[in-house]
């Protein structure tokens, strides 16, 4: 009992000296760490989704398919849906912090395309620079916000094979590690 207090206490303790020293603790975190941050976990969980799950389940081992149409199809759901579902939902628990997305130059579905300039310039320089973010700010319904776009990779066979073989696809020759658009994060500032 007295083992597991203490092993809480320095977790704990040394959770608050992480969280301090890097400012998250007093609030003092600026927007571009705030968005690279969302930009890790959202970035990590897409990753493993469609490593782990869609391309051995799907593509790998034929257990399942995955589906655009995956409610009608009983199918497991793209990661690009995976993503927007998660992105409507992050917005509507944290009412207007931050929002997220996935764009493309290149979208099978138009919802996807960029919509602002800030969007069209950050999806061109991330396909261009690979390896580098876009950082921006920009006014949108008289509200001003942090804007970072990061590229979207293709990491899994199926990526690539589904959106080359899509009949709505205005893009059919992407290899692995081709940047197939990008995840926009958007974070409101003062």
């Amino acid at each position: 009992m007295k083992t597991t207090l203490i092993k809480k206490t320095l977790v704990s303790a040394f959770s608050m000296a992480v969280l301090t020293a890097s400012g998250y603790a007093e609030g003092m975190v600026s927007a571009q760490t705030m968005a690279d941050a969302i930009h890790a976990v959202v970035d990590s969980d897409r990753t493993v989704y469609t490593q782990k799950i869609i391309n051995r389940l799907a593509v790998e081992e034929k257990v399942i398919k995955a589906s655009e149409h995956w409610e009608d199809d009983v199918a497991l759901v793209l990661p690009a849906q995976m993503l927007r579902y998660g992105g409507e939902l992050a917005v509507e628990k944290q009412k207007g912090k931050f929002s997220y997305s996935l764009l493309s130059l290149w979208p099978i579905n138009p919802q996807n395309a960029p919509k602002t300039d800030a969007e069209k310039a950050g999806l061109e320089f991330v396909a261009k620079n690979i390896g580098q973010n876009y950082y921006t700010t920009e006014t949108l319904g008289g509200k001003k916000y942090f804007t970072g776009v990061y590229a979207d990779i293709a990491i899994a066979k199926a990526c690539v094979s589904c959106h080359n073989e899509h009949k709505d696809s205005p893009k059919t020759d992407f290899k692995m590690a081709d940047v197939m658009g990008g995840l926009v994060v958007r974070i409101p500032v003062d």
